[in-house]
């Protein structure tokens, strides 16, 4: 059993009794949905000989100090549980359910891309466009490398607009909040630096929630309303999604997941939540519910069965940009029955995931109360995934490799990145893997591998002899290259279909 302290088992009680109580199911619901949230939730990566753990998820609630838990789960488009588990707010009775609302982070931007799209439908905005000539009172300033930059929504969406500022610190009760231009320009109260080109724009994919900001300021000026009423108009009416707001909710507001940090104490008091006035990219709150109702509206309007958008318009934004990982809005991974859209959201005390499979119609919604949610949602979506059974997101096993073995001594060393590689084929590893050189060590008996020169480094399992898995950065792999001669001066760093290449040096 894993170790708790006093207040972490009395929360462990006050959510067994509510997660014993009975929830209201709903017509046909998946009975094997039921079953892997009771005993189906496990780690991604396992040793080959371990036994497979059958969490549960009151056990991992309590182990991750989260206090609730919202989830709901589609099959062919259609919502076939949707619930509530624990408490809004730690040493409390009142329990979540599928309306309850949370702050789900940068789920908010696939959010703003389907308020956008609507507008492209509609013929209001074109994707396609320079969106400097759109704005008044602030442009996307030039560089001396990009002295006249033309930066299109397509770019903006998919995260290859070559701006900056990759997320956004929250802000406390108290604390003033800035306007959107001064998030723009990183004037106080903005916590984060100004939004400016870092890159020339559609050279590489870089996560850029200061470029959300910038779409945000092209639907408001395009529109002439701010983006809490466009999106209702646009999104939130259409989708009945009731519960859903830009705004951040005023004390008092009813059935409101409220912020844990990460040993599960109520935090950001005493109203209990923080503020995210970066609307577009972070400020959605929203429900379970709702969200189960947007995700099958994209994949509805994806099979041309919905109104909400054009199949066309569907179809681009569930297609990568190169060279991102992104569409327009969601990320995309996968082919055939595995080919999925998703998107995570991360602000400080909530963490929320949404999925959708393209081809099957199925799709998940986790939303979570508490700093460390982000563990527990990967685990929730492990057991989601097994239910589904499709085959997105297997376990892996890994091996028990004797590194000491003559054989793998040539893994080590100093090894510079390719440059030459196209940024097609990076991808994401040129945005969160950028790394000039890195350094291979073994140390008792474990690969690990670090930025050349820097004293940091992480372990690295054995999926095979040359292939080795980062338990630190989810899907994140490496490959030894040995050659015909016996050599092995090369490695791939592979994350889903992106790929960099390092020599040695």
């Amino acid at each position: 059993m894993d170790f708790l302290t006093a207040s972490s088992v009395r929360h462990a009680l006050a959510i067994g009794l509510l997660l014993a109580l009975p929830v209201l199911a709903l017509a046909g619901e998946d009975a094997a949905i039921r079953s892997a949230l009771q005993s189906g939730l496990r780690p991604t990566l396992l040793p080959e000989a371990a036994p497979l753990p059958h969490w549960s998820l009151q056990q991992r609630m309590a182990h991750h100090h989260v206090p609730g838990v919202a989830i709901a789960v589609l099959r062919d488009g259609k919502v076939v549980h949707s619930a509530g588990y624990g408490t809004r707010q730690a040493g409390a009775t009142l329990p979540v359910d599928g309306d309850t609302l949370f702050s789900v982070g940068s789920v908010s931007k696939v959010v703003t891309a389907a308020t956008t799209l609507r507008l492209v439908a509609d013929g209001r905005l074109a994707l396609d466009r320079d969106v400097n000539p759109l704005l008044a009172g602030w442009k996307i300033p030039a560089t001396p490398e990009v002295p006249a930059p033309q930066v299109t929504l397509r770019m903006l969406m998919s995260h290859t607009s070559g701006l900056g500022v990759h997320g956004f610190a929250d802000y406390l009760p108290d604390e003033p909040l800035p306007t959107l231009l001064q998030t723009l320009d990183g004037v106080a109260p903005a916590k984060n630096r100004p939004v400016r080109l870092l890159h020339a724009p559609g050279e590489r994919g870089n996560y850029s929630g200061g470029g959300v900001m910038v779409e945000q300021l092209v639907l408001e000026q395009a529109s002439g309303k701010p983006l809490e009423a466009l999106a209702r108009t646009e999104v939130f009416a259409p989708l009945h999604m009731q519960r859903s707001t830009y705004a951040t909710p005023a004390a008092g507001t009813p059935n409101i997941a409220k912020a844990h940090d990460g040993e599960g104490a109520a935090t950001a008091l005493p109203r209990g939540w923080q503020s995210f006035p970066e609307q577009a990219a972070s400020g959605l709150w929203t429900s379970a519910n709702d969200l189960s109702a947007f995700v099958a509206a994209l994949l509805d309007s994806y099979h041309g069965r919905g109104a909400f958008l054009p199949r066309a318009i569907a179809t681009d934004m569930m297609t990568e940009v190169s060279p991102s990982w992104h569409g327009l809005g969601p990320r995309l991974d996968g082919a055939g029955s595995t080919r999925i859209f998703h998107h995570g959201g991360s602000n400080d005390s909530y963490r929320a995931w949404i999925e959708g499979y393209l081809e099957t119609g199925d799709g998940l919604v986790i939303l979570t109360n508490g700093e460390n949610g982000a563990a527990l949602a990967a685990e929730i979506r492990n057991a989601l995934s097994d239910a589904i059974g499709v085959g997105v997101n297997p376990l892996q096993r890994t091996l028990a490799l004797d590194l000491g073995a003559p054989g793998h001594a040539d893994y080590t060393g100093i090894f510079a990145q390719d440059s030459g590689v196209p940024m097609d084929q990076r991808r994401a590893l040129a945005d969160f893997f950028d790394v000039p050189a890195l350094q291979v060590r073994i140390v008792d008996g474990v690969l690990r591998v670090g930025v050349a020169g820097q004293p940091r480094d992480g372990a690295m399992l054995a999926l095979a002899p040359n292939r080795f898995v980062s338990p630190d950065i989810d899907g994140l792999q490496i490959e030894f290259h040995r050659d015909a001669f016996g050599k092995v001066n090369a490695f791939s760093v592979e994350h889903g279909p992106a790929r960099a290449y390092y020599r040695r040096r």
